[in-house]
Parts: structure tokens; sequence; C-alpha cells
């Protein structure tokens, strides 16, 4: 597994840990209202609000706050917020490529918070396409698996229900799917009464760039102050990172 895909995985780890409840249930509400004004508001028809609601019972959000933030999406309740979809894209220290998924109530405000973040993280906030060109959407399932033989077969199951890539890695598989297998090869290892750490739809970089141990440990250091801002939904990037910058980043975390 490479280390941007490490990375991801310890970041995800550390998500369910993260002290930060506000701003992480301000996040899942947006995301729960966005995804029930995309698609209605059952998530047996609704896979995009399936998969927030995963996140959001992973992330023990109340139940009550789950409910407002799905009717506030259906045209019900009140406190609604005009919410706006955003992506920005600039670059971390080193030259990697960073891609910010975003949910603004004031873009303005937005975009200050997001350049005033790049540039005291070493990173520069770029233009519109600078490196939106070098990330897809793909599914992204991962996975602790007990041995390599399991992985292997869990990963030829996944494979079997239309997934792409598979990679074992220090007992982690991971799973990249076409967008819209992402749900057939989710019910395929559930199947297997296998339990899933994370399946989402993700930006998956074509190209990696290596980073040297001082630059990988300032971009990730950037990477978590720019999703720790309430209006970034997610950061994609395409560094890869040394070991050693990612275990000392998974110590500190």
């Amino acid at each position: 597994m490479s280390g941007h895909s490490k990375w991801s995985t310890i970041k995800h780890q550390k998500g369910a840990a993260d002290a930060k409840r506000g701003v992480l249930f301000t996040k899942l509400s947006r995301d729960l209202t966005l995804a029930v004004k995309s698609g209605g508001a059952d998530p047996d028809m609704n896979f995009r609000l399936r998969l927030v609601l995963d996140k959001a019972r992973a992330g023990n959000m109340p139940s009550d706050s789950i409910s407002r933030a799905v009717k506030r999406g259906a045209g019900g309740g009140a406190g609604g917020e005009d919410l706006e979809e955003m992506t920005y894209e600039g670059y971390g220290p080193g030259g990697g490529a960073i891609l910010l998924q975003a949910v603004v109530t004031n873009r303005n405000r937005a975009a200050a918070e997001i350049r005033s973040t790049f540039a005291k993280g070493g990173g520069t906030l770029g233009e519109s396409g600078c490196v939106a060109w070098n990330f897809e959407t793909k599914g992204v399932i991962t996975l602790e698996v007990p041995n390599e033989p399991r992985g292997e077969e869990l990963g030829l199951i996944a494979i079997d229900a239309g997934a792409e890539d598979i990679d074992i890695d220090e007992g982690v598989l991971e799973i990249h799917t076409p967008p819209d297998k992402l749900q057939d090869v989710r019910q395929a290892l559930a199947d297997e009464n296998v339990n899933l750490d994370s399946a989402q739809i993700s930006m998956v970089p074509k190209t990696t760039v290596l980073l040297d141990s001082h630059a990988a440990e300032q971009t990730l250091k950037l990477l978590d102050h720019l999703e720790d801002l309430e209006d970034v939904q997610k950061a994609y990037t395409n560094a890869d990172f040394p070991p050693e910058a990612l275990e000392k980043y998974q110590s500190e975390s």
C-alpha cells in the first residue's frame, strides 16, 4: 500500500476517535442534508445518504441530530442554511496536489479561511482546475484482514463483484471500485460477515509524488488543519509519504 493510501487509512482511524465532535457533527449534518436534497430521504433508494448515515452512526452522532438534518434536506424542519458544494485546489509543501471538497454557507469567508490555512501551512491555494485533472472518482473500501490469504480471498470476492483493484498491506485490505459498483462490492463483502472500516466515494489520484520527510510532515499537518475547518468536508492529496513521516503522524494522532 502506498504512503498515500496508508495516510488515508490512518486518517480514517484517527477520525473515529476525533475529540472535536462539534465540528464533526456539523460536517455530518451538512452531508446528510445535501444527500437528501440530491436523492431523497429513503436510504434504500439513495446510496449517498446510506453512506453518510453509516458514517454518522459510526461517529456516534445523536439520532435526533441525524433526524433534523434529514428533515432539513427533505424541506422540513427549522434552522436550515443555504448550503453550497464547492471544490478548492492547491499545493502543499513539496508540491503535492491538494483537492478539497467543501460545503459552505458563505463563499467569501470559506475562501479566506482556506487561503489563510494554506499559507500558514506552507502551501498555496490555486486556481480552479489546477490539480483536479489528476484525481478521479472511485469507490474505496478498507477493512482489516487477519492474514494475507484471507485478504486475497476477500479481494477476489470483491473483484468478482465489480472491484477494479485491491491492495493488501500490514493487515489492511484496500479495494477500489467504479463509483456505481461500490454498493455491489460492499454487499458482497457484507455477505462474508466481515466488518468494513470504511466504504465511501473518494477522489483518488492518478499519479503520486513522493515527498521527503520534512515536506511530508508539513503536508500532513496542513491536511489536518484544512480538515479541521468547518467548511471543508474532505481533503485529498496525491502526496506519497515516507514511512517515518507516517509513523510520526500516527504517534502524534
